[in-house]
């Protein structure tokens, strides 16, 4: 049965592969295979588990049920193989929201081990990252709340890391980050970014007035949606351009001391509630642009906050860690 679950307003519907082969779906019986054959099965997979029932659909909401699907497990033992399929069929490489739900759903089977890290790995198609990225969990509890740290492992930067092109350095009160073109054309303040891997790409935008965050729903208007679709999205749905394999985009201002507000539009969905690699890659930018030191950064976001983990060692980070919870909602 496939089952909903939220995390931080992140939704996410699980489902185990042997459901999908039940409804006449043909997945390949490794998840390796299923990444590399996508294209015939995913879009018939989000129709029959992320659609709204006819007349279900709340005024306002989005055209999904679920901001994605997780299909998994592949195996009744760890290491736990799966893959994050976004609404428009195409498949991420990581996460952090969706392996938060992940390790809940396994939780809630009694599939994952209590006292030690799990290791679980998402298989893509995207060329250039190794497939699969791994990640390792562990359940644990920060201020009396359960949930699970994600090791996200040494993040990367600049625009090699991700794969742009055609990008110009931008000076950062001496730090050099980059200018990106077309996220200036739309907005004048939006011209300081720093690019992460953070097992996926993204796009941090700094700025430094919470006029220059977009809301969802300015970022759900054509107006400006549009725009951020081209930027975010590969082809043939956007323009790949600077990244042509799509990249994922954050605003961050400065708030306090080790806390960060950020708003995020993701490759292959659009304006989300939150994002937990988005949140990695928040922290990760914040450090880079000398606004945190390394230890525990919380990065607010419409959907919640989420408390993230960045481990430094002779002057680079070397481990960014996520502390995500999830709960089933159906």
């Amino acid at each position: 049965m496939a089952q909903r679950y939220d995390a931080r307003g992140n939704i996410y519907i699980v489902v185990a592969p042997e459901e999908l082969r039940r409804q006449g779906i043909k997945l390949p019986d490794q998840a390796s295979d299923a990444a590399q054959t996508r294209e015939a099965w995913t879009l018939a997979a989000i129709e029959a588990c992320c659609s709204w029932a006819p007349g279900t659909q709340p005024p306002g909401s989005k055209e999904h049920r679920s901001d994605g699907l997780l299909v998994g497990p592949f195996q009744s033992s760890p290491p736990f193989d799966l893959l994050i399929v976004n609404t428009d069929g195409t498949l991420a490489e990581r996460s952090g929201n969706g392996l938060t739900i992940f390790s809940q759903a396994l939780s809630d089977q009694g599939l994952l081990p209590r006292d030690e890290a799990c290791l679980l790995r998402v298989y893509h198609d995207k060329a250039d990252t190794p497939s699969p990225g791994q990640t390792s969990v562990k359940a644990a509890q920060v201020d009396g709340v359960s949930g699970f740290w994600l090791d996200l492992g040494q993040p990367g930067f600049g625009p090699a890391a991700v794969s742009a092109h055609g990008v110009e350095a931008a000076d950062f009160n001496g730090r050099e980050l980059s200018h990106v073109e077309q996220l200036s054309a739309l907005n004048g303040a939006w011209s300081r970014s720093q690019f992460a891997r953070v097992g996926n790409p993204h796009c941090v935008t700094l700025v430094e007035n919470a006029d220059d965050l977009p809301s969802n729903e300015q970022m759900r208007e054509p107006a400006l949606g549009d725009g951020l679709m081209r930027i975010a999205y590969a082809m043939p749905v956007g323009a790949g351009e600077p990244c042509p394999a799509g990249i994922n985009l954050q605003w961050a201002m400065r708030l306090s001391e080790g806390h960060i507000a950020a708003r995020v539009f993701e490759r292959g969905e659009g304006p989300t509630a939150s994002s937990g690699t988005s949140a990695s890659a928040v922290a990760c930018a914040a450090w880079r642009a000398g606004w945190v030191t390394a230890g525990e950064v919380n990065v607010t976001m419409p959907g919640g906050t989420a408390p993230v983990l960045l481990e430094e060692e002779q002057g680079e980070l070397r481990r960014v860690s996520l502390f995500g919870t999830a709960r089933l909602i159906d």
